[in-house]
């Protein structure tokens, strides 16, 4: 199968890696990207390197070549430092970049759907989950998802992981919502080894809140604790959308927090979500706490209000 990648930035080469060294996945890898140089200079780098896995082709190309993809991943974007979202008192967080990537999509989608028709589209630029609700708008098909707070559920997996010394595929923990400032941290639900997380918490001799405080801010402003160090938040995100990727050629019906248009909440958000061919199948509002509950309320609204604007601009 064929999996086609826009946009060879930061988070679609290291898609792009995570794909090739995921063995199996696909047998085709296709980049796109407006500078065309860079497009054929990580693709030749990649080319390399895919001996050592399972046969895959990797190589560059126009929208023309995205021609029977099965799975369209959207990276293309400026990233919260050129944008200028990286700012932790700033409560418009990522959505600061919705203006300039919607115009971006506005010109990437249509060309892209014009040739694959068929594809699922999962969007991985930021904002991601109002850009999939344009992207949905655009491309007229439901066949669109975003990656969601997949690594925010990661990154609070690790978190609890890390302060309880355990490992982080033991913590069960999840995060809703929007991939953003509004996210919603399931703490009533966390558990390891079935034991709720906020009781292990407490056993460690600090008031459960002041740690809570601190999990949420690591999570909530990782990327931008990244982006200090190294410019760009890229592996963790281009491991998790080559994971994404497979669930979907495979049909796996893996239950993840990845973000698809909600009927209930009218908007693009993260809940459990069923995905496997086609995108994702079935959507789940995992049980919560009422104070939860009304935050995904909240991040809901916010992201009705942004999907608004996206549209808005993507169609002008």
């Amino acid at each position: 199968m064929k999996v086609a990648v826009v946009g060879v930035g930061a988070v679609g080469s290291a898609t792009a890696l995570s794909l090739v060294e995921r063995g199996g996945t696909c047998r085709e890898i296709v980049l796109v990207d407006h500078n065309t140089a860079r497009a054929d200079g990580v693709a030749s780098d990649l080319r390399y390197a895919a001996p050592l896995s399972p046969t895959v082709e990797v190589r560059s190309g126009g929208y023309e070549d995205l021609a029977d993809a099965a799975v369209i991943v959207i990276t293309a974007g400026v990233n919260e430092k050129a944008g200028g979202a990286t700012d932790r008192s700033d409560t418009k967080g990522r959505l600061r970049l919705l203006e300039t990537n919607a115009k971006v999509f506005a010109e990437i989608v249509p060309q892209a759907v014009a040739v694959a028709p068929q594809a699922v589209v999962m969007v991985v630029t930021d904002p991601p989950d109002p850009l999939a609700d344009l992207t949905r708008h655009l491309a007229g098909h439901n066949r669109v998802f975003s990656t969601g707070t997949v690594i925010d559920s990661l990154r609070f997996r690790v978190q609890l992981a890390d302060r309880l010394k355990v490992r982080p595929r033991d913590v069960q923990a999840m995060v809703v919502g929007e991939h953003g400032t509004s996210e919603v941290l399931l703490w009533s639900s966390a558990t390891v080894g079935g034991i709720p997380v906020t009781d292990l918490l407490g056993q460690h001799g600090r008031p459960v809140e002041d740690i809570r405080r601190e999990v949420e801010s690591d999570i909530r402003y990782a990327n931008i604790t990244i982006i200090e160090g190294t410019g760009a938040s890229q592996y963790g995100i281009g491991a998790v959308s080559a994971r994404l990727v497979e669930a979907v050629l495979r049909d796996e019906r893996a239950v993840l927090p990845v973000a698809a248009y909600s009927s209930r909440h009218k908007v693009t958000l993260s809940l459990s979500s069923v995905l496997g061919a086609g995108g994702v199948q079935q959507m789940h509002e995992p049980i919560m706490a009422p104070e939860e509950q009304q935050a995904l309320a909240k991040s809901a609204k916010a992201l009705r209000a942004a999907a608004e604007r996206a549209i808005a601009i993507g169609t002008t």
